[in-house]
């Protein structure tokens, strides 16, 4: 069965930080569902990023695209719609908080690619799919809705602790109903989970530091969720898991993002309208305090923490490096992405490679090919914390 499929716009490669201040629109001026070569093209321009899912349903044939949320009003059909292979298309509201659109196929079509490019500096999205001919038989057999309409809840799981040594949070980016980014049949969100468990294995093999998840399954986790189980874990530093996609099949290897300078100022005032005072930072109590204060103290917690994420991002380049991973040309990268915004431990989120690219797509499929990438993180953080040991304290269960 076809998964579905979901893209936030910190996944979608360099993008603004998510805000979901308002229902995102779609400009029908930018936007179309028509045939495409031998398939069907659907491209629809979004005022602002949202999370979504694809799948197929059949008898009759549709290709459903559910949105967290998008506001159809004023629109009609013709505003986006060629007839051809789409016989008929239909949107509106699913539920409180959904919003769902529906083509109508008139012949078996699959989802060959999907896909979300952000615009960084407006936060505006395009998402792209493209449905190529399949036969009826393989339509059907791949037809079917998610299997579960409610997020799962977040889980936290945790070897026991020796020591008390540096917690590395690794967090294995999308999971449920958002896979990430799609090539074929494969998923980001599927391969990052088996990058960050044999990467949790092979840390806490080591023994000088442990390893939490903030998923082991294949379940959604939100943004504020992950850092919060990173917290509760007591973790000392961030690794956020991802495999980016363009439209070229050429670009290839990982690289390393840490928050952009821009972007610090407005990750603290987020997070202190976002979070609970309690989780704003670990250990202290944030109640009752005002967003000029909590966002005051983020700045101060983050003066410590961001040159600790870029010394980070260097290590795991030059750990990467050493352990043959293909590296890309320009590996050292800065966004802001909402996913870094934690104030009170390192964080870098790292681009283990392209789904865009067969030879990367080949290696993170397997463990042989994602074997160079865990060992050298794991040299990499071991690396970097006794570095950051002669510097300053870092913070322990």
């Amino acid at each position: 069965m076809i998964r579905a499929l979901a893209v936030c716009a910190l996944l979608a490669g360099p993008a603004a930080a998510q805000e979901f201040s308002a229902l995102a629109r779609i400009d029908p001026v930018s936007s179309r569902i028509a045939d495409a070569g031998q398939g069907l093209g659907i491209t629809l321009a979004l005022s602002q990023t949202v999370p979504y899912r694809v799948f197929t349903l059949d008898d009759p044939m549709r290709l459903i695209v559910d949105f967290q949320e998008v506001d159809f009003g004023g629109l009609i059909p013709a505003d986006l719609w060629r007839p051809g292979l789409a016989s008929d298309v239909s949107f509106g509201v699913l539920r409180p908080g959904w919003s769902r659109l529906v083509v109508t196929l008139a012949q078996p079509l699959q989802v060959a690619q999907a896909g979300l490019a952000v615009d960084a500096k407006t936060g505006a999205a395009v998402l792209s799919l493209q449905l190529t001919p399949t036969d009826t038989a393989g339509f059907a057999a791949s037809a079917g809705a998610p299997d579960a309409e409610d997020l799962p809840q977040a889980t936290l799981t945790a070897p026991a602790p020796r020591s008390a040594p540096l917690v590395v949070a690794i967090d294995p980016g999308h999971g449920g109903v958002d896979p990430g980014a799609l090539r074929g049949s494969v998923h980001e969100a599927d391969l990052m989970l088996q990058l960050g468990i044999e990467l949790a294995d092979a840390i806490n093999r080591g023994g000088e530091m442990r390893a939490v998840l903030t998923r082991d399954s294949d379940t959604f986790v939100s943004l504020e969720g992950r850092m919060t189980i990173a917290r509760a874990a007591g973790a000392g530093v961030m690794l956020s898991l991802h495999a980016d996609a363009l439209d070229d099949d050429v670009t290839r290897g990982a690289s390393v993002y840490t928050l952009s300078p821009e972007g610090e100022d407005r990750s603290a005032q987020r997070m202190a309208e976002r979070h609970e005072r309690g989780d704003l930072l670990a250990g202290l109590d944030l109640t009752g305090q005002d967003d000029r204060v909590a966002t005051v103290l983020m700045d101060m917690a983050r003066a410590d923490t961001a040159p600790q994420s870029d010394r980070l991002a260097d290590a795991l380049i030059a750990g990467l490096r050493d352990s043959g991973a293909t590296v890309n040309s320009r590996p050292r990268r800065e966004e802001r992405l909402a996913v870094l915004n934690a104030a009170d431990f390192p964080s870098v989120l790292l681009e283990a490679g392209f789904l865009s690219n067969a030879a990367d797509r080949a290696a993170l499929s397997t463990t042989a090919g994602r074997a160079p990438l865990v060992a050298g993180i794991t040299e990499a953080l071991r690396d970097w914390a006794a570095a950051e040991a002669t510097r300053a304290p870092l913070r322990r269960q």
